[in-house]
C-alpha cells in the first residue's frame, strides 16, 4: 500500500501542474480589469496604469506566471487585491467555516442516504422502495436556493427558531447544512439501493440465508458491508464537491465560508484570491480521490490496489 500511495502522490504532481496553469490563464478570461477597481471608479487613466505596473499586471503573461509559481513554491499564495491581506490569510479565517459545514451536511447526509438506500433495496419493488426512491429523486430536483429560503421562511422567520445568517455555533449550521446535505442524501440513498441490490443476489446471500440467519443479520452483517465498496467512492466525491461547491448555498444564509470568498473573489476580479481558491478546491479533491481508494482495502482486505 505503501508504494501504491508514494505512486499516487507523485501522479499528483502533473495534474497540480496542468490544475495551476489552467487557472491561471483562466481568471485572466474573467472581463473587467482588476486595476480600474482597485483604483476606484474616479480615478484617471495615469491612476489606472500606476496601479496596473504596482500590481505587476503590465508585464507579460509568462512573467506573470513565473511569479505566480514561484511563489507557490515558497507557500506564497498572493496578496489579495480587495483586502489587501495575504490570500492564506484569507482562506484560513473562512475555510474552517466551510469544513465545519460540510461535514455537518455529510455526516446527517451519509447516515440517511445509507439507511433510505437499505431499506428501499431489501423491500424492491415494494411500497417501501418507491417511497424511498421518491424522496430520492425529489432530494435531487429540489434546488438548493429554494430549498434554502424555505427552510428560513419556515424555522427562521415563522418559528423563529434558527438564524438565518453566518455560523453562529451549531444552531447557525443546522439549516446551511440541511440545506447541502438534501441532494447528497439523494445521491447516496440511490447508489446505496443499487448496491443492496446487487450485493443481495450473490450466492454467499444465498448461503447465509439457507444457514438460517436472521433477515436482519444478513443485510447489515454481510450484504451492507461488501456493498459499501461503491457507496464509500460517492461519499468521498462528495465530500469533495461539497468543499468547493457550497456557493450557492454560502449566499443564502451569507455564510463566511470559501464559496462566499469565491463569489466575493471574482466580483473584484481579485486574480490572487480565485486563483489560489480553485486551487485548493481542486488539490482537496486530488486529496479526497486518494484517500477513497486507500479506504478500499480497509473495507475489503481481498482488494489488491495496483
Amino acid at each position: 500500500m505503501l508504494k501504491y500511495t508514494v505512486k499516487r502522490v507523485l501522479g499528483m504532481i502533473p495534474t497540480l501542474i496542468i490544475v495551476v496553469t489552467f487557472v491561471f490563464l483562466f481568471v485572466r478570461l474573467i472581463p473587467g480589469d482588476p486595476a480600474r477597481l482597485v483604483a476606484g471608479e474616479q480615478a484617471t487613466l495615469e491612476d489606472v496604469e500606476n496601479v496596473r505596473e504596482q500590481l505587476g499586471l503590465n508585464q507579460p503573461v509568462y512573467v506573470q506566471y513565473g511569479k505566480y509559481v514561484t511563489g507557490l513554491l515558497r507557500g506564497d499564495l498572493g496578496t489579495s487585491l480587495r483586502t489587501k491581506r495575504p490570500v492564506l490569510d484569507e482562506v484560513k479565517a473562512r475555510y474552517m467555516n466551510t469544513l465545519k459545514l460540510t461535514i455537518m451536511a455529510l455526516l446527517w447526509s451519509s447516515i440517511v442516504g445509507v439507511a433510505l438506500g437499505v431499506w428501499s433495496g431489501k423491500n424492491r419493488s415494494k411500497w417501501q422502495d418507491y417511497t424511498g426512491m421518491t424522496v430520492a429523486v425529489s432530494g435531487i430536483s429540489l434546488p438548493s436556493f429554494w430549498i434554502g429560503f424555505l427552510l428560513i421562511m419556515l424555522f427562521s422567520v415563522k418559528l423563529r427558531w434558527l438564524p438565518t445568517t453566518g455560523a453562529n455555533g451549531i444552531k447557525g449550521l443546522i439549516l446551511p447544512a440541511i440545506t447541502l446535505g438534501t441532494s447528497i442524501a439523494a445521491i447516496i440513498a440511490r447508489f446505496t439501493r443499487s448496491s443492496i441490490i446487487e450485493v443481495l443476489k450473490e450466492d454467499y446471500i444465498r448461503t447465509a440465508r439457507a444457514k438460517g440467519l436472521k433477515e436482519s443479520a444478513v443485510t447489515w452483517g454481510h450484504a451492507f458491508r461488501n456493498s459499501m465498496i461503491s457507496v464509500v467512492t460517492v461519499v468521498g466525491l462528495q465530500f469533495g464537491f461539497l468543499l468547493g461547491g457550497s456557493v450557492v448555498t454560502e449566499q443564502v444564509f451569507a455564510f463566511p465560508g470559501l464559496g462566499s470568498l469565491l463569489i466575493e473573489s471574482v466580483n473584484y476580479r481579485d486574480y490572487p484570491a480565485i486563483q489560489s481558491l480553485i486551487l485548493i478546491f481542486s488539490l482537496q479533491f486530488i486529496v479526497i480521490n486518494l484517500l477513497v481508494d486507500l479506504l478500499y482495502a480497509v473495507l475489503n482486505p481481498e482488494i489488491k490496489l495496483s
